[in-house]
């Protein structure tokens, strides 16, 4: 359970999944990712403002999650977010394994906006049949985004979550930790003890857990599971975007 002996997690008032929906439905939204080890991560939780209520499932309240990321042979997504392309998506499925509900899942970019849309995704084969290309497709087009290739499995990244809500719903926030990812090409893993990856979403300002962040010395980075993750497994890719996240203190490990 992330932590610290200053804020009892298991103190903290609990909230549903419907209820933290319907309080902060941000799937348009602006996402701010920060970087950190974590017992940084676990001082962030315990500065968390009073009111803070914690995501809680059947009892639990941290869950794992495991998402495969789909890509073109010319890896389009990872070489789209390492140029910094202003029209860019990622697909990838997500399996929360605590339930073993499954979803597909676009994102793409809008101005600095994140859009994530999804559909339930039964379909526990490895690559994408035709209804979930149809979503993809369409999904896509909306942007104006045109898909130059097939897709196909490209990496798996597993960890943990918690998820807390803002109090009066002003923003979320979420810490991932125990990362771990997997390149589906060569089966080359990549981990690093101690990491972990805190997420704000809120609408255009800042969330309080921005500013708690900013007053530790924490500034958002450019990190995305995929790209990052798969930045580290292939060296010969461009990845001048990541260069000094891969080699700051969270991602070098302890030690």
């Amino acid at each position: 359970m992330i932590g610290s002996p200053q804020l009892d997690l298991d103190a903290c008032e609990p909230v549903t999944l419907a209820d933290l929906n319907a309080v902060a439905a941000l799937l348009t939204r602006v996402d701010r990712k920060y970087v950190l080890t974590t017992p940084a991560a676990d001082a962030f939780a315990a500065g968390l403002p009073a009111g803070v209520r914690i995501l809680e499932i059947d009892g639990r309240r941290t869950f794992r999650y495991a998402s495969t990321y789909f890509d073109t042979e010319r890896l389009t997504c990872y070489l789209d977010t390492a140029h910094r392309r202003r029209k860019r998506f990622k697909v990838r499925s997500r399996t929360y394994l605590d339930s073993g509900a499954r979803f597909l899942e676009v994102k793409t970019r809008r101005g600095s906006a994140t859009v994530k849309r999804r559909t339930p995704w039964p379909d526990s084969g490895p690559g994408l049949a035709a209804a979930g290309m149809s979503f993809i497709g369409d999904t896509l087009a909306e942007d104006r985004i045109r898909l130059t290739g097939a897709l196909r499995p490209t990496l798996r990244v597993t960890y943990v979550r918690s998820t807390f809500l803002l109090p009066q719903g002003s923003g979320r926030a979420t810490i991932d930790s125990g990362l771990r990812w997997v390149d589906l090409r060569s089966g080359v893993e990549f981990a690093v003890p101690g990491l972990s990856i805190v997420e704000t979403k809120s609408g255009s300002g800042p969330s309080a857990a921005d500013r708690l962040l900013w007053q530790s010395g924490h500034r958002p980075a450019a990190v995305s599971k995929y790209a990052t993750g798969l930045a580290a497994l292939r060296p010969e890719l461009p990845r001048n975007r990541w260069h000094r996240l891969l080699r700051s203190a969270p991602f070098l490990g302890p030690g």
